[in-house]
This record gives C-alpha cells, sequence and structure tokens, in this order.
C-alpha cells in the first residue's frame, strides 16, 4: 500500500519538476482546482505533482495530475490499485491497456501496525527507496476526469504489489517499483498485456527500509 511518498530536489528530480512547472495544463489546474502543484517535500492524495506519461507520439513527457481516481458512492479518492487485478477490473482495465504512468519519487512512506485496545493501529513510520538510487519510479495508471464545470484533467493511481520477505514485516502490499530502463517500455500505450505484466512481475522488492 502506498498513500504517501517523498521528493526531495535533487539533481534526478529536478528536470522533471522543472518540466512541470512549465505546463500550461499545470497551471490551468492549479487555477480551476484551487490546490497548488507540489514539487518538494511530503506526497498526498489529491495533490497535483509530476507525473511521466507518453505524449501523443509516445515519447516520454512529464504531466501534473492529481493522485487518486473518483468513483460513484466512495467518497475518497482511490489512491492504489492491486497489479494482479487492475488488468481484469472494469474500472481500471483500459488505463491498464492503454495509461500507464511512472510517479517519481525520492522514496515512499509505510507504516507498521500494531493490535493496541483490541484494534489495529498505525505503528512506525519507514522511509522506503530502490538501493543505490536517487529515485524510486514507482509505477501506476491514469486516467482523465471532468469536473461539474467541464474541465478535463489526469489523474493516477498507484499500482500494489506483495512485498519482499523483509518488507512484509512492515506491511503486506508494497508500490510497484521499477528501474530506470523499464520506464519507456511501460509507459508505451500499445504494450502487449503480456508485455505490461512481465514488467510488472520483474519490479524491484529488495527495498532499503528506515525507521523515522
Amino acid at each position: 500500500m502506498c498513500t504517501r511518498y517523498y521528493m526531495e530536489l535533487s539533481p534526478e528530480l529536478r528536470p522533471i519538476i522543472e518540466e512541470a512547472k512549465r505546463s500550461s495544463l499545470g497551471r490551468n489546474m492549479v487555477a480551476t482546482l484551487g490546490r497548488a502543484l507540489v514539487t518538494e517535500g511530503e506526497v498526498r492524495p489529491t495533490n497535483i505533482v509530476p507525473v511521466i506519461a507518453p505524449d501523443p507520439h509516445g515519447n516520454r513527457k512529464v504531466f501534473p495530475m492529481v493522485w487518486g481516481f473518483h468513483f460513484p458512492g466512495i467518497d475518497r479518492p482511490v489512491v492504489n490499485a492491486r497489479v494482479e487485478s487492475a488488468g481484469q477490473k472494469a474500472a481500471f482495465q483500459e488505463s491498464w491497456l492503454r495509461r500507464r504512468c511512472i510517479i517519481p519519487a525520492s522514496w515512499y512512506y509505510e507504516w507498521s501496525h500494531v493490535q493496541r485496545g483490541g484494534k489495529v493501529v498505525p505503528a512506525d513510520k519507514y522511509a522506503i527507496q530502490t538501493p543505490g538510487a536517487q529515485v524510486t519510479w514507482l509505477a501506476g495508471i491514469y486516467r482523465i476526469e471532468e469536473t461539474e464545470s467541464g474541465f478535463h484533467y489526469p489523474v493516477f493511481t498507484v499500482l500494489t504489489r506483495n512485498p519482499s520477505q523483509e518488507l512484509l514485516k512492515i506491511h503486506d502490499r508494497m508500490p510497484v517499483v521499477l528501474p530506470t530502463e523499464a520506464i519507456d517500455p511501460w509507459i508505451l500505450p500499445d504494450a502487449s498485456p503480456k508485455e505490461i505484466k512481465e514488467l510488472a512481475v520483474r519490479s524491484i522488492t529488495d527495498m532499503v527500509a528506515e525507521k523515522i
């Protein structure tokens, strides 16, 4: 599960952040949705953030997107989707097949849980990142949503998978984390379902977790 991540203004993330800041779509989203574009620090659901997705020609481009799909009857955004079932669920299937994205993060946060007073409650907070790398590339899917006034804007959700044995001590899910070389194959709109699944299966699970 992933409900928080962090962006550090590192040399690797700076070009992505600057591209998002130059986006006319981003300026329109800020003005219409009444939220700031978050480019540094802790990121939360409903924030507008830089996301990597293909342009109309299938090339890598940075787009501002809102974190979380919205569905009728659900009062909070859906910020995670299980990679094992996203291709079969009607709510995610089209995005899984044609609209995949990468969310650049320095690290993501996860909380361990304990029994307290008969309830399971959050306990220790961990910062988890790709070992030996400055950027942790989270795999996601996106779609276009519409405001009541007719403004169209992109939203994304983070794909999750079963964790490594080490991370299982913290939580029973983790984001799908891809290596740098898998970014372009992942976002390619006409990739086959088999190729998509293979990329997800080969995603990184050996992460570094630090209690904070």
